[in-house]
Formats: C-alpha cells, sequence, structure tokens
C-alpha cells in the first residue's frame, strides 16, 4: 500500500509508504524508526537429535562442535562457527555462522552425519526448512509481543534463550539475542503471510527494512 507524502526540505516525510515491500528503506510513519527488519540468511540448517544421557553421544558432540555442553532447556550455546538452539526433549538446532559452497557443505555434513550416527545420535539438514528475520530496535519487542504468545519479559526470557511458539497463527521459533534484539524463524511457505504481518504491524512505529544478512 502506498500513500502520497509530502517533501519537507530534503526530507521525504511519508504516514505509509509501501507497507510490506522487501526494499530496503524507510517504511510506516515518518521519523526515527521503532524497529528494523532484517532477513537472516538460513543457508545451513542441521537438526542434531540424540540421547543427552548417552555419554557416547555427548562426548562425540562435544568434539564436533567443540562445546562444553548441549544447550538447556530454551537456551543456545555458541561455538567457534556454530550457534545451537534447544527445540525440543533431545532435539538441537545447529546453524552455521558462515555459508561455505554447497559441494564442501554437503561433504560436510555427510561426514558429520556419520559420526553421530556412530555414537547413536541422528542428524537431519533442514537448511530449507526455515526463513528468519532479526527484530531490533526500541519497539523490536512491542512488534514481537503482537502476534507472540510467549511471555517476553527479560527476566522471564533472557538473552540467549531459544523458544517455539505462534506468531500469529503459525509455528514460529523466537531466539532472543539481547533486550532488544530477537530473530523469528517460521516455516518457509508461511514466509510472505508472516513478513505481510510484520510490516502491517511495525508502521505504527515507523520501520526500517535492512538489506538482507550474508
Amino acid at each position: 500500500r502506498r500513500v502520497s507524502s509530502i517533501r519537507t526540505g530534503s526530507a521525504c516525510v511519508s504516514e505509509m509508504q509501501a507497507v510490506g515491500s522487501t526494499r530496503p528503506g524507510h517504511y510506516g510513519i515518518a521519523g526515527a524508526a521503532g524497529v528494523s527488519l532484517q532477513r537472516v540468511a538460513t543457508g545451513s540448517v542441521w537438526n542434531l537429535q540424540g540421547a543427552t544421557g548417552s555419554p557416547a553421544f555427548t562426548q562425540q558432540v562435544r568434539l564436533i562442535w567443540g562445546i562444553t555442553d548441549l544447550p538447556a532447556t530454551h537456551r543456545i550455546v555458541r561455538s567457534p562457527g556454530h550457534t545451537i538452539l534447544w527445540v525440543g526433549p533431545q532435539s538441537w538446532l545447529v546453524l552455521r555462522d558462515s555459508l561455505p559452497e554447497a559441494a564442501p557443505l554437503q561433504a560436510d555434513f555427510l561426514h558429520t552425519l556419520g559420526l553421530v550416527n556412530q555414537a547413536g545420535g541422528a542428524l537431519f539438514d533442514v537448511s530449507a526448512a526455515r526463513v528468519g528475520w532479526t527484530l531490533r530496535g526500541p519497539r523490536a519487542l512491542d512488534l514481537l509481543a503482537s502476534g507472540c504468545p510467549l511471555d517476553l519479559h527479560v527476566t522471564v526470557f533472557a538473552p540467549d534463550s531459544c523458544a517455539q511458539t505462534l506468531f500469529g497463527h503459525v509455528a514460529a521459533l523466537v531466539h532472543r539475542h539481547a533486550d532488544t534484539d530477537f530473530t523469528l524463524y517460521v516455516a518457509r511457505s508461511f514466509a510472505d503471510d508472516i513478513w505481510a504481518t510484520l510490516c502491517a504491524n511495525a508502521a505504527q512505529y515507523g520501520y526500517e527494512v535492512l538489506p538482507a544478512s550474508t
């Protein structure tokens, strides 16, 4: 939706400009943006499953990803090159921080799969399953709360927390990086619907669409 704007000096002031567009820029009410939206790269995402009570499994996981232990319930841990999120009992998502070429990545997955299988665990490539956006700024919490039933107060949902929940009618995974910094992941098939909802709800605050992360 595009509404006419007026020009004051060198600044273009708009009440509601192209809300829902993916093009980088300022949208919604004029003035300082209350929130920024940025598509995140999710090129390599693996679902790790296994029994934390198995010494062979936990030891193999520590060796593969260089971590002290797997994340506890609703928490994340970071290792060199990876972020690991708890997504359920005996289940975690392993996100690679950088995106190597497809052939080395496939070889790495098959090698890691073999190691995990030998230790009694399972590994699945779910890289194409989700899309995500990072929400940052003083109104990021309000925007997320507009569609999410989680108690997002920082004393309950602290930085480095994650949870599977809903955004609107869609199953979602929320990761809190800092007080006003979140990433929201949803199934790829719902990407357009959720983007439209985020933009419509953010317009009242004024929001910035940032270039997608790489």
